[in-house]
């Protein structure tokens, strides 16, 4: 399996994350002696009967959401974790795996039975379900956009109201109300919406917004505005990112919305493609480090003052590892103009990993008294809360499944969680509910009758009724459909392990589609035991909110955690070397 120049410390990093393997030939001959197995399921069964509730009240919360992470996705990123490690793969355990707590979300919207990435944040976050692309609940109408034609473009040139009702609606001031009760206790949950790259949009979409109440998840900038709805007083979702909220920390990519039309970027100083896109002519980075330092109305009723505490902007790097996160209250990093890069072809050098920037948000935020919510998305540069801080890092597995390329997404899936390990070595259980899950899945499988230890990427061990070979990783539909003259694509006459082989398809789309099936939710720390069953999407934010004892649960009389002295966990084992060692072969 080859890895691209710059991997080294990536690798490194999973080594640490990796138990360490047993040879796969002993591990085999383990197999086979009905002991081994007698003897794992009694392990499993005495840790779920010494399993106890944590019924505290929650200090802090951190929620993992990976844009696209269906239930196969997970299975073959651990398949391909545990081969990166020299291993067969399918008994590796992924970090989120040893979650004590699991349950299953419906990702349907209120009138899609397929959901998209806005409808299903508006649930999870704010704890009602919605209508889809629709990025804030609304007591009973909701504008969509309506279709003109090819000549639309996907523009938002003209709308329509709908009727639909939603049980206990949560307008948008009654949001805001919440987030200023949850900023009091010290943990601020934001419950606004969000956007991902629309379906019929050509290739990967920058990510923008968690943070903003949205018609279009489209509206990057002020320049993406429509007349009609500027005219209105509708506001960008660059604007809303550093206004609706009091973010403390913002990580993720989008540069040229931030800046003035015209702007160089700086680290593409010379293309015209990445400059800053504003028609206001406003810098919201200079905005958004001048408002950390005076007094200003976050919310109706609610004034805050940080008496300069210390602000930073970062875009390189250099400049992200430089940054004291003791002396560090606020810090913005932005490291593309667009859309954060696939892990493959990041440059360790110019941008920091989802590893590294889940870490260093953490270091800020673990200096509030009062807790803190963090939000890590896999695909964009989302939103929190008071003393919050939106991780929205460089993963982008929604957008590897898109385009029909499961080496992007499954390795975004394998660094997605290694940053929940990292996490879960910074913060103590008993006083941080984590919680993992996805929005929705996508129509991407593996099968094949494939032996034990095949290469998640390689061929399916027989051919097909047409003679031909085939991989073990398909798509239902998406841009991998490959018929020459009638015939399906012979993929043994390509480099099907190549980082940018587009997997086969059934049916012919540009974009490959969301998956209409249930995802998992996985859970540790206070009250992680309530996340049980099958659940509603909308359930996510509910338990959120009684963990913290947050609107409307302020009632919920949990005891705070009991003080733990809890010793960090090592960052390289001496029985790690041996792989760390392999790991160094398989990057040359």
């Amino acid at each position: 399996m080859r890895f691209p120049q710059g991997w080294l410390p990536t690798l490194l990093f999973l080594a640490v994350a990796l138990p360490a393997t047993v040879d796969k030939d002993q591990r085999r001959e383990q197999e086979r002696d009905p002991a081994f197995w007698n003897s794992k399921a009694k392990d499993a069964l005495q840790a779920a009967l010494g399993l106890q509730p944590r019924a505290y009240r929650a200090k802090n919360i951190i929620l993992f959401l990976g844009d696209g992470m269906g239930v196969s996705t997970v299975s073959a990123a651990r398949i391909l974790r545990g081969q990166m490690g020299g291993a067969d793969g399918e008994e590796t355990q992924l970090t989120m795996d040893t979650f004590p707590y699991l349950a299953l979300s419906k990702t349907y919207s209120v009138d899609k039975q397929v959901a998209d990435s806005a409808s299903t944040a508006t649930a999870y976050h704010c704890g009602v379900k919605a209508n889809g692309k629709t990025d804030i609940p609304m007591q009973s109408r909701v504008f969509s956009h309506v279709d003109q034609g090819p000549q639309s473009e996907g523009r938002w040139s003209s709308w329509k109201a709908e009727e639909y009702h939603m049980p206990t609606p949560r307008t948008h001031e009654e949001q805001l109300e919440w987030v200023g009760a949850a900023g009091e206790a010290g943990l601020w949950e934001q419950c606004l919406g969000r956007r991902e790259a629309r379906e019929d949009e050509e290739g990967p979409q920058p990510q923008l917004a968690s943070v903003a109440a949205a018609i279009s998840r489209s509206w990057y900038s002020d320049a993406d505005l429509p007349s009609s709805a500027r005219r209105q007083g509708c506001r960008d979702i660059a604007t809303q990112l550093i206004s609706n909220t009091d973010i403390d920390v913002i990580l993720g990519g989008g540069r040229m919305y931030m800046t003035p039309k015209g702007t160089p970027d700086p680290e593409y100083p010379t293309s015209s493609s990445r400059r800053g896109d504003r028609k206001d002519k406003k810098n919201l980075i200079h905005l958004w480090l001048k408002n950390r330092k005076v007094l200003h109305l976050m919310y109706p009723g609610l004034i805050t003052f940080r008496p300069w505490q210390n602000a930073e902007y970062v875009w390189h790097k250099e400049q992200f590892d430089a940054v004291n996160v003791k002396t560090t209250d606020h810090l913005m990093g932005l490291f593309e103009p667009k859309d954060m890069r696939f892990e493959i072809f990041r440059n360790s050098t110019r941008d920091p990993s989802i590893i590294e920037m889940t870490e260093k948000a953490i270091r800020i935020l673990s200096k509030n008294p009062n807790g803190f919510f963090l939000f890590v998305e896999d695909n964009l540069c989302e939103r929190v809360c008071n003393w919050l801080c939106l991780c929205a890092p460089s993963g982008r597995i929604d957008h590897g499944h898109h385009d029909g390329i499961a080496k992007l997404a499954l390795t975004e899936t394998v660094m997605f969680d290694s940053a929940v390990y990292r996490a879960s070595q910074l913060t103590r259980e008993s006083d941080t509910l984590t919680i993992i899950t996805a929005d929705h899945s996508h129509v991407f499988t593996f099968g094949g009758n494939t032996p034990r230890g095949n290469p998640i990427f390689g061929l399916a061990p027989k051919k097909a009724d047409d003679k031909m070979p085939f991989t073990s990783i398909l798509y239902a539909n998406g841009p991998g459909y490959m018929h020459v003259n009638g015939t399906r694509g012979n993929v043994s006459a390509v480099d099907y392990l190549d980082e940018e082989y587009m997997q086969q398809a059934a049916v012919p789309l540009d974009s490959e589609t969301h998956g209409g099936e249930d995802v998992a939710i996985y859970a540790k720390g206070p009250m992680a035991h309530l996340f049980h069953g099958v659940q509603e999407q909308s359930y996510i934010a509910h338990v959120m909110a009684y963990a913290a004892c947050l609107e409307p649960y302020t009632d919920c009389l949990l005891p705070p955690a009991p003080p733990t002295s809890v010793s960090a966990t090592p960052f390289l084992s001496v029985q790690l070397l041996p792989l760390v060692a392999l790991l160094w072969v398989l990057s040359t």
